[in-house]
């Protein structure tokens, strides 16, 4: 186990520095820089910048360099010192920018992994061993429900229902009296508060895809010979259905568990907008959009980072999970 593990942390390593470059080429592909931009907004405001200004930012920023210096400047005190950048919009250290938003945005993320499972595993395993009855197609139905609505759509729903039914509009995770308090436990219990609207809505489409997911699994190992021999044997069906169909129908909801962190950040950037969540979304949208090549590049790594450790923790639980995952070659 040990040695699969500095293994995997090694290609790790190297699936990291190629997100890195990728990352780095792909905000740097669009014509112009920030610079640019920068300067259609001052003229849009009235205020144009003279050619000498917009050559003296240019060359602070270090915008006139070749793309693989300016990608050096960028990566070498990432990995040495942990220096993200210095944003050119914000005109501060990038770390600032993302240090608050990037445990709010994990905060989130975990707690709708936690309600995903903790809703779907429970309700496919109800669906599963009462097919074909009423709770079965009224999950099935949610279910289609669920995957068909867009979360931006449920986002904007819930804040008119709140808004018509309560007089109250769920937005942010933070009351206005905290947003720029100082940690306290009154300002966590203000933030758990707030957490239930934006789980719901960001983990309703992964709950209703784990759900139809194991469903399927589960009535496939319900036909497999191992459970009619069991249940042949006498084997109580709650013992057979959690130690045998479940655990082998675990393999691919454990196996896309690391998939699945990622997608709920990226894929809740609307709803974040929407609900005015200040999580590292709404972020990068800005920071692509101004071309602000530090903090999308740092952002896109934290998301790289995310996705390539969920994908080394799910191999590590698969190969605990079922005995058949080998860890080693075989010849």
């Amino acid at each position: 186990m040990l040695a699969y593990i500095v293994r995997r942390l090694g290609y790790m390593v190297v699936v990291l520095f190629l997100i890195s470059v990728v990352c780095f080429y792909i905000i740097n592909l669009p014509p112009g820089s920030f610079i640019e931009t920068f300067a259609t907004q001052l003229e849009a405001a009235g205020a144009p910048a003279s050619q000498a200004q917009l050559d003296y930012l240019t060359h602070r920023y270090g915008l006139d360099q070749p793309l693989y210096i300016q990608y050096w400047n960028w990566i070498v005190p990432l990995v040495t010192s942990g220096d993200f950048g210095y944003s050119f919009e914000w005109q501060q250290p990038v770390w600032n920018l993302l240090s608050d938003r990037l445990w709010l945005t994990i905060v989130v993320s975990l707690v709708s992994m936690v309600f995903v499972y903790a809703v779907s595993i429970p309700v496919a395993l109800y669906s599963a061993t009462h097919q074909y009855s009423v709770g079965d197609y009224a999950v099935n139905f949610l279910g289609v429900i669920g995957l068909a609505v867009p979360n931006f759509l449920l986002a904007l729903l819930l804040l008119v229902a709140s808004a018509n039914l309560f007089g109250v509009t769920p937005t942010g995770l933070f009351s206005p009296d905290y947003i720029n308090a100082p940690w306290s436990w009154a300002k966590v219990m203000d933030l758990l508060i707030h957490l239930p609207v934006p789980v719901i809505v960001v983990g309703l489409a992964g709950t209703a895809a784990t759900i139809r997911i194991l469903r399927s699994q589960l009535l496939d190992e319900f036909q497999k010979q191992y459970v009619t021999t069991a249940r042949a044997k006498g084997v109580p069906e709650r013992r057979l259905l959690l130690k045998y169909p479940f655990r082998v129908a675990l393999n691919p909801i454990i196996s896309t568990a690391g998939h699945l962190l990622p997608e709920i950040v990226s894929g809740s950037t609307i709803v974040a907008i929407v609900l005015g969540l200040p999580t590292i979304g709404p972020l990068l949208l800005r920071a692509i959009i101004a071309q602000d090549t530090y903090v999308a590049a740092s952002s896109l790594m934290l998301l790289g980072t995310l996705t390539v450790v969920g994908v080394v923790m799910s191999d590590i639980l698969l190969t605990i999970l079922d005995p058949r995952v080998r860890m080693t070659r075989t010849n």
